[in-house]
């Protein structure tokens, strides 16, 4: 599989592109990669989509932690080689269990975890999968994570179901990772 919108050599940017690509290189980040690799063909949209992803990924109100299992779970729907690449690894960092992520990357609903954990799996896999979330599903949620948290959770589906989409039509390839690629 050939990439279709590959990096573009800094000095090759045009002016706004490079001010764009130096934003995301100056934020936490530090670097062009992933999905802002086709990006920054649209540095508008871009920089909308990185300013949204830094609040997500980094700040979200159900925090990291289940953050990045939501991210995984939204990379597990749409075989997202780049995001599971990127988020494999810190998912766990941030202290999921090696048996979930393998879980996940098996299209199998975990057998151990915590309250939340299952909480925030059930809500993402049944969001990807139904096209919504039933009321008892919507109510656990709202009473463990408020609309704050419920919010951000189906922020952080959508933001990462966008960056799935332009990756995969891009054909990105996956960075070097620890993790294994998806099957």
């Amino acid at each position: 599989m050939t990439e279709r919108l590959g990096p573009i050599p800094f000095a090759q940017l045009a002016p706004h592109q490079q001010a764009a690509a130096q934003a995301i290189i100056d934020g936490p980040r530090g670097a062009l990669y992933g999905p802002f690799v086709p990006l920054i063909r649209s540095p508008e949209l871009m920089e909308c989509a990185q300013r949204m992803g830094e609040y997500l990924r980094y700040r979200s109100a159900i925090g990291t932690r289940l953050s990045e299992l939501a991210i995984l779970v939204t990379a597990r729907q749409w075989d997202q080689q780049v995001e599971w690449a990127i988020h494999a690894p810190i998912a766990l960092q941030e202290g999921l269990s090696p048996a979930m992520v393998d879980a996940i990357a098996a299209r199998r609903r975990p057998d151990a975890m915590m309250d939340d954990e299952a909480l925030v799996h059930d809500f993402c896999v049944e969001l990807h999968r139904d096209k919504r979330v039933c009321d008892a599903t919507y109510n656990a949620a709202l009473a463990r994570f408020g609309e704050h948290g419920v919010v951000d959770l189906m922020g952080l589906n959508g933001y990462y179901t966008f960056l799935a989409m332009v990756m995969n039509a891009a054909q990105s390839a996956p960075p070097p990772s620890s993790a294994a690629p998806l099957p």
